[in-house]
């Protein structure tokens, strides 16, 4: 009863998804959200199944978006081969980051990743094809395939869904499959699965690969749709924030990530899109009257949350109906 409930919300997701550009939904900032929600699911495939807690995915994700960026900019690539390079780029440094830091647990792993995350962070500040501070502006879109001109945004939207829809069913499968099983029993219980027989070093490293590829695939995604990457894109605090995203939505639920990246994502746009949005629901641009006091509102919004929903979000959600099954029985 509770798949094909989930079944049911992820086709309503996906409809809704499809509707938002004739339903008054700025597509720009839909494929932002987007974006974001595939770099969540990606972490929590790391942190919510695998039991890692990355403290330096912003490295994949930037990294790729400046790799890809430049590439597709400097070089001329299409857009699709500009995706590949920096998904690649991504699990290339997912296998660097995690070669050093994997046979590390807990907190030990935690501030290896972080570490190796700012040597990343400054190397984009120094080197010149990432124009320091100011960042890298101007990433054309180009035509994908050498068919599909994606200087429309709506154009742009439909190509974004599809690949996120793509790697989020690739997320899907990965912890469906007799892989992710391994997992999720190196999560619960390390000694036990070493104990089996399995090479957990090797599973983690894979996951972690994995994990950071598509988290480059979201920055890539991200640089194409904006045109830009900067260094907030490899700054810890996006780090922070998909830690957020992740345990606001439901650490170790599939749909956790997508709800824990749309709130993050709307509460931070304040001023801009949801401020804006607000003001014409409401006739009142409230958050313009907070000024600076806005991060304030957002961080105790933040902070609700998670002591009202333990499990985050969807975790509270799905125990609710996990509940009602029980007492159904």
């Amino acid at each position: 009863m509770i798949k094909k409930n989930a079944t049911v919300l992820y086709g309503l997701l996906l409809l809704a998804l499809i509707l938002a550009p004739f339903l008054g939904a700025y597509p720009v900032f839909v494929m932002k959200l987007m974006c974001f929600a595939l770099f969540a699911s990606a972490f929590n495939l790391l942190l919510g199944y695998t039991g890692l807690l990355s403290f330096g995915h912003a490295a994949f994700l930037g990294g790729s978006a400046y790799v890809a960026g430049y590439a597709m900019k400097a070089w001329g690539l299409t857009p699709e081969l500009g995706l590949v390079a920096g998904t690649l780029t991504g699990a290339l440094l997912g296998w660097l980051f995690g070669m050093l830091a994997i046979r590390r647990q807990g907190i030990y792993f935690a501030m290896i990743t972080l570490a190796l995350a700012q040597m990343v962070f400054f190397a984009a500040l120094q080197l010149p094809f990432t124009h320091g501070e100011d960042g890298l502006q101007g990433v054309p879109r180009g035509k994908l395939f050498g068919l599909i001109d994606l200087q429309n945004d709506l154009t742009m939207y439909y190509v974004a869904l599809v690949i996120v829809v793509a790697a989020f069913l690739l997320i899907v499968r990965t912890i469906h499959s007799p892989f992710g099983q391994v997992l999720k029993g190196i999560k619960e219980n390390e000694p036990r699965a070493l104990s089996l027989g399995y090479d957990v070093s090797r599973f983690k490293l894979l996951a972690f690969v994995i994990s950071a590829a598509l988290s480059g695939l979201a920055g890539s995604l991200k640089t194409l749709v904006l045109g830009f990457a900067t260094l907030s894109d490899v700054h810890w605090s996006t780090s922070g924030e998909v830690i957020l995203m992740t345990l606001v939505g439901g650490l170790g639920t599939l749909s956790g990530p997508l709800v824990g990246s749309a709130v993050v994502g709307l509460l931070e746009s304040k001023v801009g899109e949801f401020g804006q949005l607000l003001a014409r629901i409401t006739s009142v641009d409230w958050f313009n009257t907070l000024g600076e006091s806005v991060t304030m509102v957002t961080g105790l919004i933040f902070v609700v949350c998670v002591l009202a929903f333990r499990r985050g979000i969807m975790g509270e959600v799905i125990a609710y109906f996990d509940r009602r099954g029980g007492k159904a029985h």
